[in-house]
């Protein structure tokens, strides 16, 4: 199965913005140049109005500061700021020189809101359009208030979706439009580059893939064991989840309320509260290595590594994950083994099924039909599932190998820890950006192919 279709548009609809340029009446091709001229002419003037209004605004706009927001794309700034000496205060004051972070940030603004007034621009024509063809067959063109009244009806949808899709192009699509960008640049504090910096291409993308840099060496290295915590992490969860859920639910457990009200308990403490008490306690000095101090298990003067031995701590954040994952799984799984069909059961016991091939026919296939997606979306959330891997090791795990802690990064690592690390203790913004575009693309490869992979064949048809 191909996972790009092209899509056939089975009802495709007469008013079109290619129908209105080469159909449409002179009054429709004018409202190419003057936004909601069309509709002015056909009776809609409050709409046409609107429309007029947004472009006079949008050419205000980019003739007042647009242009120029644009146009400082191409430098992102020139002005150095200087320190000059006021002999009349005494004092030594700041000139005020570019600020390339604030040139991206309005180039790119700029640059979305142009391609919002594409949009725009297309349903003015389109709308003008319609306007035109509904006068010409003599049917009745709305007025501004049935359209109004139409948002509450059958345009409901667009009432309902409009302020979450806002919501996505301010707080989503901008700031991710914005970090890629920063990609490209050299925004850093290595060579004082956090207030003026320049556009350098593919060479932070190079330095990154570079297995032989030390940055390079770092990535490729933290990946690895990305993945691998990921893979773990989800899987152990799920596995897990899925074995408790099965023996709690079995027909032979007594006290299953009691069993499942011990497991969920852990799910009242907030996770990042019982994190800091693993911590806490698994710390060279911590609760668990005094006990085994002082019954002897180890010497008075050692301690075991939890998080201070790379293989040791690996094992032990997995462990611990799936001691505050377990849970969420098992009431997951519980919920889907409730309405697993008895029928399906009945009839393979009839047919001579045993337990085990009823699990394996019916059971676990429905299991993964059911919690697919949320394996997908599992797996993508641990390779950003900072939680865990920082509030576990941070300020206790420290890393012995010197390309590592040039880098500023650690063997225990994930992507996401060493992005934040990058930022918040070395203001390296550009390779951060490079960090957070490669986690993009795994959490996007992955999820493709999953989801395509789950939904290939028609499985809907299976248990039902």
């Amino acid at each position: 199965m191909s996972i790009f279709k092209k899509k056939i548009n089975e009802f495709p609809a007469p008013y079109t913005c290619k129908n209105a340029v080469k159909k449409g009446g002179l009054e429709t091709k004018l409202s190419m140049a003057l936004m909601g001229f069309g509709n002015i002419v056909h009776g809609q003037i409050i709409k046409g109005l609107l429309y007029l209004a947004i472009e006079i605004a949008y050419i205000v706009f980019m003739a007042v500061n647009g242009i120029g927001f644009i146009g400082g794309l191409r430098t992102l700034g020139t002005v150095q700021q200087q320190e000059v000496w006021d002999e009349a205060k005494q004092i030594y004051l700041y000139t005020k020189g570019d600020q390339s972070v604030l040139i991206l940030l309005y180039g790119v603004t700029t640059i979305l809101l142009t391609i919002l007034m594409i949009l725009v621009w297309r349903g003015a024509l389109k709308s003008a359009y319609k306007a035109e063809c509904l006068q010409k067959a003599g049917m009745h063109v709305n007025t501004f208030a049935e359209d109004l009244k139409s948002l509450l009806h059958e345009n409901l949808y667009r009432l309902f979706m409009t302020p979450p899709t806002t919501f996505i192009f301010v707080f989503t699509v901008l700031p991710l439009v914005f970090m890629i960008c920063m990609a490209f640049t050299n925004y850093s504090r290595i060579g004082n580059h956090l207030m003026l910096f320049d556009w350098v291409g593919l060479d932070n993308f190079k330095t990154l893939f570079d297995s032989g840099s030390i940055l390079g060496s770092t990535f490729w290295s933290v990946l690895g064991w990305t993945i691998i915590w990921a893979f773990f992490a989800t899987f152990s969860n799920y596995i897990f989840g899925m074995i408790l859920s099965l023996l709690i639910n079995r027909k032979g457990t007594r006290a299953k309320g009691f069993w499942r009200f011990c497991f969920v308990l852990s799910c009242a403490v907030p996770m990042f509260v019982s994190l800091l008490i693993m911590r806490t306690m698994l710390q060279p000095e911590g609760a668990i290595n005094v006990l085994l101090r002082n019954v002897g298990l180890i010497a008075s003067d050692a301690s075991l590594p939890f998080f201070t031995d790379t293989t040791w701590a690996r094992v032990t954040v997995i462990i611990i994950n799936i001691w505050v994952g377990v849970p969420y799984l098992m009431l997951i799984a519980t919920g889907v083994l409730m309405n697993i069909p008895e029928e399906l059961k009945e009839s393979a016991k009839i047919d001579g099924a045993n337990s085990f091939q009823i699990f394996r026919k019916i059971t676990m296939p429905y299991m993964l039909f059911i919690t697919g997606p949320y394996l997908v979306t599992q797996f993508t959330a641990n390779i950003n599932n900072f939680n865990v891997i920082y509030l576990l090791t941070q300020d206790i795990y420290t890393t012995t190998n010197q390309k590592l802690a040039a880098s500023w990064g650690k063997e225990i690592d994930l992507l996401v820890t060493w992005l934040y690390r990058l930022t918040s203790e070395q203001y390296n913004y550009k390779m951060a950006s490079v960090i957070g575009i490669c986690v993009f693309v795994v959490c996007a490869v992955i999820t493709l192919f999953a989801f395509n992979f789950l939904i290939k064949g028609d499985k809907e048809d299976t248990f039902r």
